[in-house]
């Protein structure tokens, strides 16, 4: 597949993105085996999948934290280089991986502003209280007008979310992967 151009883009629709993300972050907690040892650092991830490429109003550059977009540029174009790129990340960066609505990964990680993001909104936002800070502000970008979803992953925990209009889904470690053993 070609990288897209701004002639000839292919756009996900926002479940499928979100889906491709999702397994891919799944993939990754549970092919982790050291939950419960103490001391021990899972991965982490967060996704913030967007409507646009421009990112400068709600998200600031996070150091020299890049997506490894030699190993993978576009979401769905290899998806085991997908979930290689995104294991790189999650053990050795930080911050949000931003995707664009049409699969592509921008190489700047960036971290997410959350002072004036809800000011700007009159949508709710839930929150749980086994959230941190990665996880609260998912739940608060979730709302701005140019994200699409957000997708995270706990270091403490392997619990995935997924954040969307201020409201989540979330799956313990033990969840992940359900619909496939039972045949869903």
């Amino acid at each position: 597949m070609a990288e897209p151009n701004s002639m000839d883009v292919q756009y996900s629709t926002v479940p499928r993105l979100t889906e491709l993300v999702t397994y891919a972050v799944e993939s990754i907690s549970l092919d982790f085996e050291h939950w419960e040892e103490e001391f021990v650092r899972g991965p982490s991830l967060y996704f913030v999948l967007v409507a646009g490429v421009r990112w400068g109003g709600y998200a600031d550059p996070l150091g020299k934290y890049r997506w490894p977009v030699e190993t993978c540029r576009i979401v769905e174009e290899d998806l085991d280089a997908f979930v290689e790129a995104a294991r790189t990340v999650a053990f050795e960066c930080d911050g949000a991986v931003v995707v664009s609505a049409d699969r592509t990964i921008q190489e700047r990680m960036v971290r997410i502003k959350s002072q004036g993001v809800l000011d700007r909104t009159d949508r709710d936002v839930e929150y749980a209280d086994w959230m941190g800070t990665k996880h609260t502000s998912a739940a608060e970008i979730s709302v701005h007008e140019n994200v699409l979803a957000a997708v995270t992953l706990s270091e403490e925990t392997g619990r995935l979310s997924i954040f969307a209009d201020g409201g989540f889904d979330t799956y313990r470690r033990d969840e992940l992967g359900r619909r496939w053993r039972e045949g869903a």
